[in-house]
C-alpha cells in the first residue's frame, strides 16, 4: 500500500515548532510519509498559535487557503492543532466547515490515532478533541526537525504561571511543569548524535525551570550539564524573565565557552503603573538593576528584550518614558508589540484604550530608534574577529555566504553576510567584520595560523 502523504505547516512561537516536530514523527513511525508540498499531501495539518489577534487571524487565513487543496489538490482531510482548537473548542466547528478534525494542544502524542480514527470512521461531520493542556513532551518523543539540521530548539518546559495581564498563555497551555533535567539531557545527546551544533534551550519561562520538581533542579547547573554534551557548539538561552536572572546564571552565561553571550529577556514596559497594571514582577528600578547586573559582568553578553506599547493607560507620557529607557539601556536586539485585547485575560476590561493607529506610530517610532542604536553598536564590530555559523547561500554576490554570530538568534535577529569559499551549512567558521548596516554584519573568512 503506498504510504499517504502528509503535510505541516506550523505557526507561532519555536515552541509550537518542537510539537509540530513531534507529531510529524509520530506519522512517518506509523507509516505516514512527510512532504513540503501541500498539493501533494493527502493530509493537511496547521499547528495553530491562537496568542494574540494578528496570530489567530493567520490561522484561520492559512486554513482557508489550505482547504483549497481539498479542491485542486490531494488533500482528503484537514486538520487544525494546537492553541487555536486549544483556546475556541467547539465553536470552531460551526464557523470554520473547511476542517476535518480540531486537537488540542495534549492531543499531541495521539496524533494517529486521531487520524487512523477520522480516515475510518463512516459518519461525516466535524470531530473536536480538546482536552486540559496537560501534554509534556520527553525524551521518548522522537522529532522530525523542521530547522536546519545543525540547530535544534530544546523545550525545557511547558506552560507558564506568571499570569500577565495580557496573556492567555496559561489557560492555553497550562500550569508551568519542567521536564526532569535527566530526560531533556537524553534528548539533547541525540539530537548531538543527530548532527545539532547549536541547541536553543527554550520554554514560556526558562527562567521558571525545576521550581516544581523535587529537588528543584536549577537552570544554572541544567546549562552547564549541556555544555557537556558532546558535538554542541552553542547554546542558546531564550524567554528569561527579568526578575528571576540571577548572578548565577549570568555567571554561567559567561563562564561556560559553549553557552552563547546572549540573553532574551522580555521586560514589555518600563513605566512603574503599566508594569503594575500588566501583572509584571519587579518595577522599572528591579528591571534597571537587572540590566545593570547583566552589563558589570562585561561587554560581551548580547541583551534581547521585547515590548509592548498601546496597553491600556499608556499615556502619551508613558510612552516617552519607555522611549527614553530604549535609548538609555541601548538594546543589541528589540523587538515592539502592539497591545492585542485578548477575552479572557485580566486587562480585556481595563479602560483608556489606544486607537490601533496610534499603537502603530508608537511601535514604528520605537523601532525607528532602535535602528539607529543598532547601528551604532554593530558599527563598532567592524574589524573584530568572531566565529559565525554558516547557514547556507546568501542572494549577494559580494557575500555569497550567509550566517549567525552567537550573538544572533535565528528568525529574529539580524544575520552575518560571509565573503569565503566553499562554506558548508552547520560549519563555524573564524572571520573578520568588514562592515555593518542597521541589523546586519558583513565578513569574510580568515586563516587561522
Amino acid at each position: 500500500m503506498k504510504k499517504k502523504k502528509f503535510h505541516i505547516l506550523s505557526l507561532g512561537c519555536p515552541k509550537n515548532l518542537v510539537d509540530s516536530e513531534v507529531m510529524a514523527a509520530i506519522l512517518t513511525s506509523r507509516g505516514y510519509s512527510i512532504t513540503k508540498s501541500p498539493q501533494e499531501a493527502h493530509i493537511l495539518i496547521i499547528n495553530t498559535c491562537a496568542f494574540i489577534l494578528p496570530a489567530k487571524e493567520e490561522a484561520i487565513e492559512a486554513i482557508l487557503l489550505m482547504a483549497q487543496y481539498k479542491r485542486t489538490g490531494a488533500c482528503a482531510y484537514l486538520v487544525a492543532t494546537g492553541c487555536l482548537p486549544q483556546r475556541y473548542g467547539l465553536d470552531l466547528a460551526p464557523t470554520l466547515p473547511e476542517v476535518d478534525l480540531f486537537l488540542g494542544t495534549a492531543e499531541v502524542p495521539d496524533i494517529a490515532d486521531h487520524l487512523a480514527r477520522l480516515e475510518s470512521a463512516a459518519s461525516i461531520g466535524h470531530r473536536v478533541k480538546v482536552g486540559k493542556p496537560t501534554f509534556l513532551m520527553q525524551a521518548g518523543h522522537s522529532r522530525l526537525l523542521m530547522t536546519p539540521a545543525y540547530s535544534a530548539y530544546l523545550k525545557i518546559a511547558e506552560g507558564c504561571g506568571n499570569r500577565c495581564a495580557y496573556c492567555i498563555i496559561p489557560d492555553i497551555r497550562g500550569r508551568a511543569r519542567s521536564r526532569p533535567p535527566a530526560d531533556i539531557l537524553a534528548e539533547a545527546r541525540t539530537l548531538a548524535g543527530q548532527g545539532v551544533k547549536e541547541l536553543i534551550v527554550i520554554a514560556q519561562d526558562t527562567t521558571a525551570y525545576g521550581s516544581d520538581l523535587r529537588g528543584r533542579p536549577r537552570l544554572t547547573r541544567l546549562l552547564s550539564e549541556l555544555a557537556a554534551v558532546d558535538g554542541i557548539a552553542w547554546i542558546r538561552l531564550l524567554y528569561a524573565y527579568p526578575t528571576k536572572i540571577t548572578p548565577e546564571l549570568i555567571r554561567r552565561l559567561e563562564g561556560e565557552k559553549k553557552i552563547c553571550s546572549y540573553l532574551d529577556m522580555p521586560i514589555q514596559h518600563i513605566d512603574d503603573d503599566i508594569l503594575k497594571a500588566m501583572h509584571r514582577h519587579g518595577d522599572s528600578q528591579d528591571l534597571r538593576e537587572v540590566i545593570r547586573m547583566v552589563r558589570a559582568s562585561g561587554p560581551g553578553i548580547a541583551i534581547r528584550t521585547s515590548l509592548i506599547v498601546g496597553f491600556p493607560g499608556e499615556t502619551g507620557r508613558k510612552f516617552d518614558r519607555l522611549m527614553d529607557f530604549v535609548r538609555e539601556m541601548r538594546f543589541d536586539h528589540l523587538g515592539v508589540f502592539t497591545y492585542s485585547r485578548e477575552e479572557g485575560t485580566a486587562a480585556a476590561t481595563l479602560p483608556s484604550r489606544i486607537s490601533e493607529a496610534e499603537k502603530n506610530r508608537r511601535r514604528d517610532a520605537l523601532m525607528e530608534e532602535q535602528a539607529a542604536i543598532s547601528y551604532a553598536i554593530l558599527q563598532q564590530k567592524v574589524g573584530s574577529l568572531d566565529e559565525v555559523l554558516i547557514e547556507g547561500k546568501s542572494d549577494r554576490p559580494d557575500y555569497p555566504f550567509l550566517g549567525r554570530n552567537s550573538r544572533q538568534a535565528p528568525e529574529i535577529d539580524g544575520v552575518t553576510y560571509v565573503r569565503g569559499k566553499r562554506l558548508k551549512p552547520g560549519q563555524i567558521i573564524p572571520v573578520r567584520i568588514r562592515a555593518a548596516d542597521e541589523y546586519d554584519l558583513f565578513a569574510e573568512t580568515i586563516d587561522i595560523p
